[in-house]
């Protein structure tokens, strides 16, 4: 997960160049894309901006991008490994944000054992 802030203002209101950055990511991270990227622009005020949906093989990438603030919010979730660096310098040389956040997250369910559920709670 990625949380941009100061991005390059003409970068995020523009279609093409999110669908090329989507593009481009999926190949960096050496993923199968399922289709096409998603490009929506909706929303008013504060909320409005391009919303980006690319599905791939092993699951999704989305993104919001938010025209008031030039930010950017970026999740990749793969079952399949991939490099988060990777995925950083894609974003800078599409967006060029002045500065963000990166969390990334081993994800892995719970499994039964002895026959036991096994509920953990985070908080």
């Amino acid at each position: 997960m990625l949380d941009c802030s100061k991005c390059l203002g003409y970068t995020i209101r523009n279609k093409s160049n999110i669908e090329l950055f989507s593009k481009e990511l999926v190949r960096a991270i050496d993923m199968v894309p399922y289709g096409n990227p998603q490009v929506v622009h909706f929303g008013t005020g504060n909320k409005a901006g391009f919303t980006l949906v690319q599905l791939i093989e092993t699951s999704n990438i989305t993104a919001h991008f938010v025209e008031e603030t030039d930010d950017m919010y970026l999740d990749v979730f793969s079952c399949k490994p991939f490099e988060p660096h990777v995925v950083s310098g894609v974003v800078a040389m599409y967006f060029s944000p002045q500065c963000y956040t990166k969390n990334f997250l081993v994800r892995q369910a719970p499994r039964v054992e002895n026959g036991k559920n096994s509920i953990v709670e985070l908080r």
